[in-house]
């Protein structure tokens, strides 16, 4: 049983199917196979379960997949660590956040960071959702991730860094345009742009809403607050998002926002595995867009 044997088994059990880890590690199918193998040689039961359309872990199977994950985890920390002790000024930091986190919260941050720490690698990862953020976070391939804050998730630090105040964005015509502020009872008959449905910011959204008694009616979806704020300002429809730092309350130009006082905010900030076993660098990127925040507020 090695170190690869349980990397390659783990692999299997996330995704399913042995040809995709093949793929993904640039070898054959065979070889990934013979990894399993050797490791149900020497547990001396079956691991995995082959099905028409890849492979499920059996119960002994996810018992192994639990302690392995675990156990490489906890190793690529410890080297990540004696790396640190070696060089304290190198390394690498993989943040999972999209464009709009980027552009948003941390763009002074990364300015800073670069300056302060020239050697150390940043890595900005788009990850699907927050299960898988998670999911990465937990087996080590991410140090950071910035997430709508959600119920506590087990083997998962979070910590707030803002709460985003909701805002009605709309064209400069629109009849909306001159209202100092709206009452989210206002927008009851109101066609939206949407949200990605299955974002915890949607979520959220939709939960502050349910408190007020309202429901909100779509008929465009976007991938991003960026692109509902665009499509806003195109005049294509009207949207609900964060008041996102940097823009006005009310824009400029084409666009205005309108606060919408009543609806609960929502909360952003870090997602980690253990904040007393970050990395250096990756410590000092946290507090640094924490900072930058801080002082923007």
């Amino acid at each position: 049983m090695t170190l690869d044997d349980l990397r390659v088994f783990v692999a299997v059990c996330r995704a399913g199917s042995l040809s995709a880890v093949a793929r993904d590690l640039g070898c054959t199918q065979s070889a990934v196979s013979q990894h399993v193998r050797r490791l149900e040689r020497e547990t001396g039961t079956a691991l995995v379960e082959r099905q028409p359309r890849g492979v499920v872990p059996t119960q002994a199977g996810r018992i192994l997949e639990a302690a392995a994950a675990e156990g490489i985890s906890g190793l690529d920390l410890a080297v990540r660590q004696l790396r640190d002790l070696v060089d304290g000024h190198s390394g690498y930091v993989r943040v999972a956040t999209g464009a709009t986190t980027v552009r948003h919260f941390m763009s002074d941050a990364v300015v800073t960071f670069r300056r302060r720490h020239p050697r150390v690698s940043l890595e900005f990862r788009t990850v699907s959702s927050g299960r898988g953020s998670f999911d990465a976070l937990a087996d080590g391939t991410l140090d950071l991730a910035w997430i709508t804050l959600g119920p506590p998730v087990r083997g998962i630090e979070q910590r707030a860094v803002a709460e985003l105040p909701w805002v009605l964005a709309v064209p400069a015509d629109d009849p909306l345009a001159e209202r100092a502020s709206a009452a989210a009872g206002d927008l009851t008959d109101i066609r939206l742009i949407r949200l990605p449905p299955n974002s915890a910011s949607a979520a959220h959204l939709e939960a502050a809403c349910a408190e007020s008694g309202v429901r909100f009616t779509y008929d465009t979806s976007v991938a991003d607050w960026d692109t509902a704020l665009l499509l806003a300002e195109l005049g294509v429809g009207r949207a609900v998002v964060p008041a996102l730092p940097g823009l006005p309350v009310p824009a400029g130009g084409r666009l205005r926002l309108i606060p919408l006082p009543g609806l609960r905010p929502l909360p952003v900030g870090w997602a980690v595995r253990r904040w007393d076993a970050l990395s250096p660098p990756a410590r000092a990127f946290a507090d640094i867009v924490e900072n930058a925040r801080a002082r923007a507020a």
